[in-house]
C-alpha cells in the first residue's frame, strides 16, 4: 500500500485540509500505516500533480488549501484495490534482541518486553473504548459502520495476540532464570 491510498481513501470521506487530513490520519489510520505530517504534504502535492487530487484555498480566508479526490484519483484507488496484497513480513526490532539474547545472552531483555505489554494493553483498552463508543452490541449498523467495525477488530486482536506473546515471553525468561545456566553445564 501507498501513502497515497491512504489519503485518497480519507479524503474520499471528507475533503480536508492538509492539517485536518494530518490529524485525522493520526487518529483513525495510524494504527494501521504511519506517516509524518510532512510525508502527508508532500504526498498531496503529488498526488495534485498526477491529477488525483485538486486543492482550493481555504474559503474562510484561513491559511492553507482544502483537498478533494477528482475521478482519476477515484480510478487510482480502484486499479489498486483490485491488486493483491502482498503479505508484510514481521519485522520488529524486538525479536532481533531475543535473537541476539538466545545467541549472545543472557541480554536481560524482559524489561523491553514488560514496556511493550504495557503499550499493548493501554492500545486494546483504548480501542475497546472505541468499540463500546461507537459500535455497541444493540445498534443496527450500516455497510461502513460493519467494515470500520472490522477493522477495529484487527486491532484489537492483534493487540491482544502481542499481549498473550508477552506474558508467555515473560513466563519463560522468568523459567529459565529459574533453571541451571546451560554453560554451567559444559
Amino acid at each position: 500500500m501507498s501513502l497515497a491510498h491512504a489519503l485518497i481513501t480519507s479524503l474520499l470521506e471528507q475533503p480536508a485540509t492538509g492539517f485536518e487530513l494530518a490529524r485525522r490520519f493520526d487518529k483513525a489510520i495510524s494504527p494501521f500505516w504511519h506517516a509524518t505530517h510532512q510525508q502527508i504534504y508532500r504526498e498531496l502535492a503529488r498526488m495534485e500533480g498526477a491529477g488525483w487530487v485538486t486543492s482550493t484555498p481555504v474559503e474562510d480566508g484561513g491559511r492553507g488549501r482544502s483537498y478533494e479526490v477528482q475521478p482519476a484519483g477515484k480510478d487510482e484507488l480502484l486499479r489498486w484495490a483490485g491488486e493483491e496484497a502482498p503479505l508484510q513480513p514481521l519485522r520488529d526490532e524486538l525479536m532481533v534482541r531475543l535473537r541476539a539474547d538466545a545467541v549472545a545472552g543472557p541480554l536481560y531483555v524482559e524489561k523491553e518486553i514488560a514496556r511493550r505489554m504495557a503499550l499493548h494493553v493501554e492500545k486494546l483498552r483504548a480501542y475497546r473504548a472505541i468499540e463500546a463508543q461507537d459500535f455497541p452490541p444493540d445498534r443496527r449498523t450500516s455497510r461502513k459502520a460493519r467494515i470500520m467495525h472490522l477493522i477495529l477488530k484487527a486491532g484489537i486482536l492483534y493487540e491482544q495476540s502481542w499481549i498473550t506473546w508477552s506474558r508467555e515471553a515473560l513466563a519463560e525468561y522468568a523459567a529459565l532464570s529459574a533453571a541451571p545456566s546451560e554453560k554451567a553445564g559444559r
